[in-house]
């Protein structure tokens, strides 16, 4: 137990036994003080010493409550286990205990100790507790791993001191666990921990303890040396030489700062809270000093500690794997296969056969060919990864400055499983950002929103797998058009490329994607790729938002929407390689916010501006043409159910144009067939049975009145469902024919008959009510600390009859339903809406007209920029 005078005075003279009888009031009062103090001693005194005197605190505190529920009269004791077992409390830790009894206990002790945990609570002691005999112990913890470890971690508080020191030399006998038992469980405990988190270090809202290169793989290093050496702390690995003397304290190093990071998000959350959320980034950042200057603090304290967990878990991988090969594998080694002077495998890992081979870079590059070339090699041995690791903080020039070294990189780059495990090593293990000085610069940098979930690094790697997953003919189920095409394209080396330089200057400030244009040309200059390669990696760094922003913000049914796009992109071989780096750059962005909606755009993008190259851009699309043909293939399928031709002509001719050339010929016959069927005094309200796009359509065909618009998607909303596309036709006779396409939470399109019935329902009834529809939602917390201003921005056009513009705001419940009553009250007309949401941000893009169906005067667009400025 720690010494009392680490807890200061004014906290150990109530706690003293001698002391009188303290009440729960008065305890409450301490510890609400104690907290006060701690926090004001944080940014002064070491972390260590912070978690420490806390531990020391609540075991005077324990103690004292021990003594005053006449615990310490019996044969029990009271042992600290888990954290609190290592003396590591942080402000808000969980309290683990366990009550160590004899085989039987009477009823008294029963009723001192339910009494005695009761107070516990009662104070706001977040404990967790367990009432255990010796054999009760031994038989759980034999079951089950994680009461193993915490047994392994006990520490007598207070009590009878015999039973902790007969429990504990039989937890050192491999009767209990042993050392390679313990050993496989910790680490697939470990495995499957990782897995949780994507098995990606790099979220932007990590978990401290539990994230890979976390506080728990720190742990999860020591747990395995005190079972496997009985090592009280890592200082012991050093003298078993599974750990050099600077490997300790790197982990010691790292360890102290996610300590600190740790403790000081509990003092700001006021809770014990390991997630590292955007609401507390700032305020940690203040008050571990990193300044208060908002996200420059945060992205200074982000990036430390995204390498500071890049280390840990390498650390935790070399060390881990070290104690595989002297415990599992405790033996001369099964098969060894000589590859050259310098490199042999050995159970599936690479090792050097001389420790100072890496004194020459260019060794380093040549391994990673090797694991390329060897398909049998499935990782790097521990030897070769701490000799690596050794080399790579020795650079003295750059790797790139070699131009044996350059040569290697792209025949790894081209090698067809050159992507696969070499690259996923030389990410993981800083080669590359050794390698190349830019991504370097882009290792843990922050993206401030809640669109994307990994830093800048981490989302490039991704993209890479991605487009290198489209290569492996038995992946092809999963995208089979991004497959087709990169299995057919030449030189999908152009497009890995493409992929590492997409974001690789972000944080430099300026258009990420020019500047890393002329980093991918001044890149493709040094390595010697021909002009022709190097011009399209370029371009398509440039571009690789372009695909995206049409798809998801244009109407991609216009065919003006089309020949713009085409006349960027230029033929299909561009088309080709950019529609692959969109989807692996969508997909490695967010996997939960792709669906099949967006897939369907990409897809409907990709073949229209196929067939627009095939048909020549010189040769615009004849829209009579187009609409006689969408006609005439409608009319087949309602003639097709006997429905007179004279009766479709009729509705038909009360459709402006437009109509026409805006749905395709199966809307337009579900769509006419419903309204002659239909009374035209109510709202009709349909709801597709198969999904279009990857979503629902839900079309509207009702009298035309003021914020039918507003009502729809106020419904929608209400409902949880996000609107992604909307179409409004008015006809000659009076009428509007609005049609939205809508996912639920999950993204994902209407699959329940009875759940399509009751919108369109809940729509029909609420179009022939004048009540307002009102959305509970309220803006989630994560979104408050955004501050997004609105922006408003007109696009030019070559039309005069509407206006485009572009509106960016922050996303909230009912946003959509605000801006259609502020388009209503400035009596302008909505023709289509094209709403996407990217985290915590909305950019919806418009066509709307004046009260004299004309594009907006200038004036008008003044005064519709003043009032979104104002009211959203």
């Amino acid at each position: 137990m720690f010494s009392q005078s680490i807890v200061p005075e004014q906290f150990t003279e109530s706690l003293a036994i001698s002391s009188p009888e303290i009440s729960t009031q008065e305890i409450c009062q301490l510890n609400s003080a104690f907290q006060v103090w701690q926090k004001q001693q944080f940014p002064i005194n070491d972390v260590t010493t912070i978690i420490n005197i806390r531990a020391s605190y609540i075991d005077q505190l324990l103690t004292k409550l021990w003594c005053q529920h006449q615990l310490d009269e019996y044969q029990i004791s009271l042992i600290a286990v888990g954290g609190y077992g290592r003396s590591e409390l942080h402000p808000y830790s969980d309290i683990d205990i366990l009550l160590l009894t004899q085989d039987h206990i009477e009823q008294e002790l029963e009723h001192k100790i339910s009494a005695f945990i009761t107070q516990l609570w009662d104070i706001k002691l977040d404990i967790g507790h367990s009432v255990r005999s010796i054999k009760e112990c031994l038989k759980q913890a034999v079951n089950d791993v994680t009461v193993a470890t915490n047994l392994m971690e006990m520490r007598l508080v207070c009590g009878n001191e015999s039973l902790p020191q007969h429990l504990q030399p039989l937890l050192n006998e491999d009767v209990f666990w042993t050392s390679k038992k313990f050993f496989v469980a910790k680490r697939d405990e470990q495995l499957e921990r990782h897995k949780q988190y994507h098995g990606a270090a790099y979220t932007l809202e990590p978990n401290l303890k539990a994230n890979p290169g976390g506080l728990r793989d720190i742990q999860t290093i020591g747990w395995v040396a005190k079972r496997h050496f009985v090592a009280d702390s890592l200082a012991e690995l050093v003298e078993h030489q599974y750990l050099t003397q600077n490997e300790y304290f790197e982990l010691l190093e790292c360890q102290d700062y996610l300590w600190r990071m740790r403790c000081a998000l509990h003092f700001i959350a006021g809770r014990s809270e390991n997630r590292l959320l955007f609401d507390y980034q700032g305020e940690v950042a203040a008050l571990m000093g990193f300044g208060d200057k908002g996200k420059v603090a945060i992205e200074r304290m982000m990036k430390r500690f995204f390498r500071i967990i890049g280390r840990v878990a390498e650390l935790n991988k070399m060390l881990l794997q070290h104690f595989e090969f002297s415990i599992i594998k405790n033996k001369a080694y099964d098969k060894e296969t000589v590859l050259n002077n310098d490199f042999v495998v050995i159970d599936g890992q690479i090792r050097v056969t001389n420790s100072r081979i890496f004194m020459r870079s260019i060794k380093i590059m040549e391994m990673f060919l090797l694991i390329a070339k060897h398909e049998e090699i499935t990782d790097l041995h521990p030897e070769t990864l701490r000799l690596m690791r050794n080399a790579r903080r020795r650079l003295v020039s750059g790797m790139l400055d070699y131009q044996r070294c350059r040569e290697l990189f792209i025949e790894i780059i081209k090698h067809p499983r050159g992507l696969g495990l070499p690259f996923t090593l030389m990410h993981r293990h800083s080669i590359l950002g050794a390698y190349l000085p830019a991504w370097r610069n882009i290792v843990g940098q922050m993206q401030f929103d809640l669109f994307h979930a990994y830093s800048v690094d981490e989302h490039s790697y991704r993209l890479i797998k991605n487009l290198y997953r489209f290569s492996k003919p038995e992946y092809n189920d999963e995208f089979p058009l991004c497959s087709k095409i990169v299995q057919r394209i030449r030189k999908p080396e152009v497009l890995y490329l493409a992929g590492i330089f997409h974001d690789i200057a972000k944080g430099r400030g300026g258009d990420h994607a020019e500047l890393g244009a002329i980093d991918a040309l001044e890149f493709s200059k040094a390595h010697k790729l021909n002009d022709h390669d190097g011009r399209m990696i370029s371009w398509l760094v440039k571009y690789h938002l372009l695909m995206s922003i049409t798809a998801q913000r244009r109407d991609i049914s216009d065919p003006e929407v089309i020949k713009t796009f085409a006349d960027i992109v230029r033929d299909e071989a561009h088309l080709d390689y950019l529609y692959c780096l969109t989807v692996a750059d969508m997909r490695a962005t967010n996997e939960s916010l792709w669906n099949s909606w967006k897939e369907n755009l990409l897809e409907e993008l990709y073949f229209s501006t196929k067939r627009a190259f095939r048909r020549g851009l010189e040769k615009p699309v004849d829209l009579r043409s187009k609409i006689r043909e969408n006609q005439q293939q409608a009319l087949t399928l309602l003639v097709e159910k006997n429905i007179a031709q004279a009766q479709i002509e009729q509705l038909w001719r009360e459709f402006k144009a437009d109509y026409f050339l805006r749905y395709a010929p199966e809307q337009i016959a579900w769509h006419s067939e419903h309204i002659l069927a239909h009374d035209h005094k109510k709202p009709m309200v349909l709801i597709s049975p198969k999904p279009y796009r990857g979503g629902t359509e839900v079309f509207v065909y009702t009298k035309s009145r003021a914020n039918i618009f507003a009502t729809i998607v106020s419904l929608l909303g209400a409902k949880c469902f996000s609107i992604h596309d909307a179409k409004i036709i008015t006809t000659r006779a009076g009428y509007t024919a609005n049609t939205f396409v809508i996912l639920d939470q999950q993204g994902n399109a209407i699959n329940d008959s009875y759940r399509a019935l009751e919108v369109a329902q809940s729509l029909s009834i609420a179009l022939n009510s004048d009540a307002p529809i009102i959305e509970s939602k309220t803006l989630s917390k994560r979104f408050e600390q955004f501050n997004i201003p609105t922006q408003v921005s007109f696009i030019e056009t070559k039309t005069n009859r509407s206006t485009l513009l572009e509106i960016v705001a922050l996303d909230r419940p009912g946003l959509l339903a605000r801006f259609a009553k502020i388009f209503q009250q400035c009596k302008l007309q909505i023709h289509s809406a094209k709403i996407t949401t990217f985290g915590e941000k909305a950019e919806d893009v418009f066509i709307v007209s004046n009260s004299e169906d004309k594009a907006l005067t200038p004036a008008e667009q003044q005064a519709l920029t003043s009032k979104l400025s104002d009211e959203i």
